[in-house]
């Protein structure tokens, strides 16, 4: 996917996989640290795998009306973009710190990037995920999984920042969190009562974290090289 475009660092990319829930404050304290060592050329990029305990993260575009419950789990404004997300355990976040400068200074292309790579993901788990013009995230047919026909439902959320060429933040991918927290926001994307949040596990899949973990980077290996 990336003839014509320069080519990623000799430097392999590095994945990390944290083994207990990280706090958002931490996440993004090392992230930025990280941002600032490759964009120095002191680290190689990164693709770090994590869960957070249960909080709300607002974008750039976020509405103060979208959060439905305030006070239910702390909320931290981010400088990523897109409108509100939940984070919590059972859903595998992975922060992308890729250095674009390296790769084209495209970031329509690398957006497009990333939902193709949760695309094929999910497609390892025999589920279609599909982008929808206008809309955040990768969304789901709910038919083909016993739900209602026309019914779609977001499976995956988008959200990047970029500091100077590095691109931070990234992906979250529903495999199994607690849906009902998501009633505490109008999540990114949604607002119309045809649309929903649905997961792996909720589309009657048994697949763990770890699953996902193997997925995800073979998926990312075939679109990022």
């Amino acid at each position: 996917m990336h003839d014509g475009r320069p080519r990623r660092a000799a430097a392999p990319i590095e994945w990390r996989v944290a083994d207990a829930v990280v706090p958002y404050p931490a996440a993004v304290a090392e992230m930025e640290a990280r941002v600032a060592a490759i964009r120095a050329g002191e680290a190689p990029e990164l693709v770090w795998l994590l869960e957070h305990p249960p909080l709300y993260t607002a974008g750039t575009s976020a509405r103060d009306e979208d959060l439905l419950a305030p006070g239910r789990f702390p909320v931290y404004r981010t400088g990523r973009g897109g409108q509100f997300t939940y984070h919590g355990p059972g859903q595998r976040v992975a922060y992308v710190m890729l250095d674009l400068e390296r790769r084209g200074r495209d970031l329509r292309r690398y957006i497009t990037d990333l939902e193709e790579w949760l695309i094929r993901t999910l497609a390892r788990f025999n589920v279609v995920g599909e982008r929808r013009a206008g809309r955040v995230g990768i969304w789901v047919e709910r038919g083909p999984h016993g739900g209602p026909q026309g019914h779609e439902d977001k499976i995956a959320a988008i959200g990047v920042r970029v500091r100077r060429w590095v691109a931070y933040h990234g992906v979250a991918l529903n495999v199994e969190p607690e849906l009902e927290h998501f009633a505490g926001i109008v999540p990114c994307g949604i607002g119309a009562p045809d649309l929903g949040v649905t997961s792996l596990a909720d589309l009657g899949l048994p697949v763990t974290l770890a699953d996902a973990d193997v997925a995800l980077k073979q998926a990312f290996e075939e679109v990022f090289g």
